[in-house]
């Protein structure tokens, strides 16, 4: 049996790191352009190539983090597909499951990164879906996949697994389950034991304006309402907001130099899910997260900082007054 089966594909995410740019944002900060000169050859001075995707990113930090992990996902049969099967076995991930496509290239992003924050550039192949005869898992991560996945039965598929095993289901909608609507799927919300977003997210679900403000308790039961046991809000630099029916918990950040936001939220998801399979309460799972993400933005790349159990233990050690408070 393995702890846990992340469902997403795998992608690889090529940093750029702008030295100048300019940012221009509304008066109230929000609706922010990073903008380059039209036309202009714009000088770089890092470039990486890293490999990334919301499931890679989940099933190497949950790996890390001393859970039996597979991914089931797609990538393409060329060289970059070879270096992301290489990256998983050497963090103790298991490929079984991994989709090689012969004859296409593995999906790729480009990360602009300036002054510490990313803007990412995002393609998605086409995939064609179908759960394989996946064996038992207590948890199942499922968060970004291709815009394809509507024409497929991989949604059913994932409920089937769930009521068939009995396992936990973490729900993080990416990019396009967003776009099409949770909403959508009332079965699959559940059968959720942790559903898990950030703010914007949340209020998109909700079908709130981005402009309107929302009561952080209301976003909480109004996710909560749809079917998940637990709801998890992250806000950025404003910590993190939890909801087990019950009682509803904030924690803040933990502090971290910041080099580049990518994979932040990965990780908190990631930390976070590891602390509930390690017998934690939502309250302390809700360090584990805040602590995996302050980690991974002290580095480049979404998988870099991810801690190591141990790492895990000694950063919460290390920052005891940092918990999640009743609210």
């Amino acid at each position: 049996m393995f702890d846990l089966i992340s469902i997403g594909d795998a992608r690889i995410d090529n940093f750029v790191h702008l030295p100048k740019a300019h940012i221009s944002c509304t008066l109230n900060r929000e609706n922010c352009e990073i903008c380059l000169n039209y036309g202009d050859k714009i000088p770089v001075d890092e470039m990486r190539c890293l490999p990334a995707g919301n499931n890679n990113n989940n099933a190497v930090g949950a790996a890390r983090l001393k859970m039996k992990t597979a991914l089931y996902g797609n990538i393409g049969g060329d060289g970059n597909g070879r270096m992301i099967l290489d990256h998983l076995r050497k963090e103790g991930v298991v490929t079984r499951y991994v989709i090689v496509n012969k004859d296409v290239p593995t999906e790729q992003s480009i990360v602009l990164t300036y002054q510490g924050e990313r803007t990412i550039l995002v393609y998605h192949y086409p995939w064609d879906y179908n759960l394989p005869d996946l064996e038992r898992a207590r948890w199942v991560y499922f968060s970004s996949v291709s815009y394809s996945y509507t024409k497929t039965s991989l949604i059913s598929q994932i409920e089937s697994y769930i009521e068939r095993t009995g396992a936990n289901l973490a729900f993080g909608p990416g990019t396009n389950q967003l776009k099409d609507g949770v909403k959508k799927y009332p079965k699959l919300l559940s059968l959720t034991k942790v559903f898990i977003l950030n703010k914007e997210e949340a209020k998109k679900v909700l079908e709130i304006p981005e402009e309107k403000k929302a009561d952080i308790k209301k976003l909480l039961i109004g996710l909560a309402d749809l079917g998940p046991e637990m709801v998890v809000i992250t806000d950025g630099e404003d910590g993190s907001y939890g909801f087990d029916g019950d009682k509803f918990y904030k924690i803040g950040i933990f502090p971290a130099n910041l080099v580049e936001m990518t994979g932040a939220g990965d990780a908190y998801s990631t930390g976070f899910l590891a602390g509930l399979f390690h017998g934690n309460s939502l309250a302390q799972a809700m360090r584990w997260g805040a602590a995996n993400g302050a980690s991974v933005v002290e580095q480049t790349g979404a998988q870099t900082g991810l801690l190591s159990l141990h790492q895990m233990q000694e950063k919460l050690k290390m920052n005891p007054k940092i918990i999640a408070k009743e609210i």
